[in-house]
C-alpha cells in the first residue's frame, strides 16, 4: 500500500500504481487451489507463490492455507479494501476475500499479520446467503469505497440462475443483505464492475448453477441456461435499468471498463462466441455494444462439436489503458491488442500455451480461418503443460503477465481431463510494453502437478498490493 500520510489502501490514480515509487515488483502471488473433481477427498486451499527471481525459492509454494470444508471449489477472490478507499487512511487492505462456487462459503483470510502466510479469519457459511439474501453461488468480489464489500452470485439456493449481489460488512463480514432493490433482475450473473462517476454497475451472465455444475452441456443453451446480455444498473438506487443483448449463446464473462475512473466505456469477453465487444454509454446517456475483436470457431474432427470456440474466458486491461489482454481456453493461446482506439482494437502479441488442437492430439483441425497449420505441443522445462490458459493477471508496471491454466473443475474434467490428472501450471509472460508483444519466461514454472497431496487445480491469481482486475478508482 501508498505510504503517504493520511492515505489509505491503495493508490490514487491508476497511473501511480504502474509507475509510482509505491507499487514495487510482485514478490508474492495468492492463488487458490482446488481439488473438487480430481479424486483427491482434500480441502481447497490459499497458495502463496514466490515469484521473486531473486529468492531461493522462486516458483515455488511457500505456504498453504487449507479450507475446512470439502468441495467448495474456491474461484475468485477480492479485497476487503482497494484503491476505492484511497482516501480513508482508517482503511487497510489486509484480508482477502474468498468466496466458493459451489458450496456457497465465503472465507475472509487474514493476509495482514503474515503476508506470506495467511490464516483464517473468518468464515461466511451458505445459509446467511440463503437466508438473508436468498442468493447462492458467489463469484466476484470487489470492495467499495463505503468501506461494504460487493458479491455478485449465480442463482438461487436451488440452483436456479439468479441476478442477484450480497453486501458484506468490511469490518465484521457479516452479510448485510442484498445490494439490489426492486423486484426486477437479471435471470442470470457472473461478473460486475463499477464505476461511480457514471452512475452505473455493469453485470454478466455465465450460466445456471444446476446447468454448469456437472460439466457443459451443448443443449443448456438452447434452454436458456446459459447467458447473453449485459446488465445495467443504476448505482445509486442499486436498480436494474437495461439489458444488453450480444446473442444468443455468447456467454459474456469477465468485464472490464477501462481503469480510467472518468472513462464511459470498456470491454466484455463472451466465452463461446469468442468476440470482445465494447461497451459505451450513448448520447442519449444509455448504454450499448458493439463488437470489435472476433476469433473465429475452427471446424474440427475428434471433438465434442465439429466448431471449436477460442473460448475466451478471461480478459484484462493494463493499467495505462493502452492494451487489452485475453485467453482462449480451448484454442490455446493469449492475445495482446493495442487499444489507444478502442473501436479499432489492433494484435500485437500472441503465444500459444497448450490448448485443444496441438499436433498429435485427439482433434484434426479441417478448416481454420487464422492458422496455416496445428501449434506444436507446449512444453516448459520439460514438460508438456496439458490444458490451456486461462486466468490471466498483469504486473502493475504492465511488463509481466501471469496465467494459469485451470478454468472450473466440472469444465477441466470434460474438456482437458490430463489437466485434472497432472494438475494445472502457472507460467509468466513478458511483455513489450512498447511496441507489443508477448514472450514465454521459459525460466518460470510453477508445476502444481507435484503438490504434497496430489495434483491439484490452480486458479485466479492476486497480488498482496492489488493488481489490474480488482482495484477500482473512484
Amino acid at each position: 500500500s501508498a505510504k503517504c500520510g493520511a492515505c489509505g489502501p491503495g493508490y490514487a490514480t491508476p497511473l501511480d500504481a504502474m509507475k509510482g515509487k509505491y507499487s514495487p515488483r510482485e514478490e508474492i502471488v495468492y492463488v487458490p487451489c482446488i481439488y473438487r473433481n480430481t479424486g483427491t477427498e482434500k480441502p481447497d486451499y490459499l497458495a502463496t507463490v514466490d515469484v521473486d527471481p531473486k529468492s531461493p525459492h522462486y516458483c515455488q509454494v511457500i505456504h498453504r492455507l487449507p479450507m475446512p470444508n470439502l468441495r467448495d471449489e474456491l474461484h475468485h477472490s477480492g479485497w476487503n479494501a482497494c484503491s476505492s478507499c484511497f482516501g480513508d487512511a482508517t482503511k487497510r487492505r489486509n484480508r482477502l476475500i474468498l468466496p466458493s462456487l459451489i458450496s456457497s462459503r465465503i472465507y475472509v483470510v487474514d493476509v495482514g499479520t503474515d503476508l506470506r502466510a495467511p490464516r483464517m479469519h473468518k468464515i461466511v457459511e451458505p445459509v446467511e446467503l440463503f437466508w438473508k439474501g436468498n442468493v447462492a453461488n458467489p463469484h466476484t468480489s470487489h470492495c467499495l469505497g463505503s468501506g461494504d464489500i460487493l458479491i455478485s452470485c449465480l442463482g438461487d439456493p436451488s440452483g436456479n440462475g439468479k441476478g442477484g449481489f450480497i453486501l458484506l460488512d468490511g469490518e465484521t463480514f457479516e452479510v448485510k443483505g442484498n445490494w439490489e432493490h426492486g423486484e426486477k433482475v437479471p435471470p442470470l450473473n457472473y461478473d460486475f464492475w463499477y464505476q461511480p462517476r457514471h452512475n452505473v454497475m455493469m453485470s454478466t451472465e455465465w450460466g445456471a448453477p444446476k446447468a454448469l455444475a456437472g460439466g457443459f452441456n451443448p443443449a443448456d443453451i438452447e434452454r436458456g441456461h446459459y447467458g447473453r446480455r449485459i446488465n445495467v444498473w443504476d448505482w445509486s438506487t442499486h436498480t436494474y435499468v437495461q439489458a444488453i443483448d450480444l446473442g444468443k449463446g455468447s456467454i459474456p464473462l469477465e468485464i472490464r471498463f477501462l481503469h480510467r475512473p472518468d472513462a464511459a466505456e470498456g470491454f466484455v469477453g463472451c466465452a463461446l462466441s469468442g468476440a470482445v465487444h465494447r461497451f459505451y454509454k450513448t448520447e442519449k446517456g444509455d448504454w450499448a455494444a458493439e463488437k470489435v475483436i472476433e476469433v473465429p470457431s475452427k471446424k474440427v474432427q475428434g471433438w465434442l462439436l465439429p466448431d471449436m470456440p477460442g473460448l475466451i474466458t478471461d480478459i484484462l486491461i493494463s493499467l495505462d489503458d493502452r492494451f487489452l489482454y485475453f485467453s482462449n481456453w480451448l484454442h490455446g493461446d493469449v492475445r495482446q491488442y493495442d487499444i489507444s482506439d478502442t473501436r479499432k482494437p489492433r494484435l500485437v502479441g500472441q503465444v500459444f500455451l497448450g490448448g485443444s488442437i496441438t499436433k498429435g492430439g485427439p482433434v484434426a483441425v479441417v478448416e481454420d480461418k487464422e492458422l496455416q497449420c496445428q501449434p506444436e505441443p507446449f512444453v516448459i522445462k520439460g514438460k508438456r503443460v496439458p490444458g490451456g490458459p486461462q486466468m490471466i493477471q498483469l504486473s502493475l508496471d504492465g511488463k509481466r503477465l501471469y496465467v494459469t491454466t485451470s478454468l472450473y473443475s466440472g469444465w477441466d474434467k470434460q474438456f482437458y481431463p490430463d489437466l485434472v490428472r497432472e494438475g494445472s501450471v502457472m507460467l509468466q509472460i513478458d511483455v513489450d510494453t512498447e511496441r507489443g508483444g508477448l514472450k514465454v519466461n521459459k525460466n518460470f514454472l510453477v508445476d502444481f502437478g507435484k503438490e504434497p497431496d496430489g495434483p491439484v487445480l490452480a486458479h485466479e491469481i492476486r497480488y498482496p498490493g492489488g493488481d489490474s482486475t480488482s482495484d477500482i478508482w473512484m
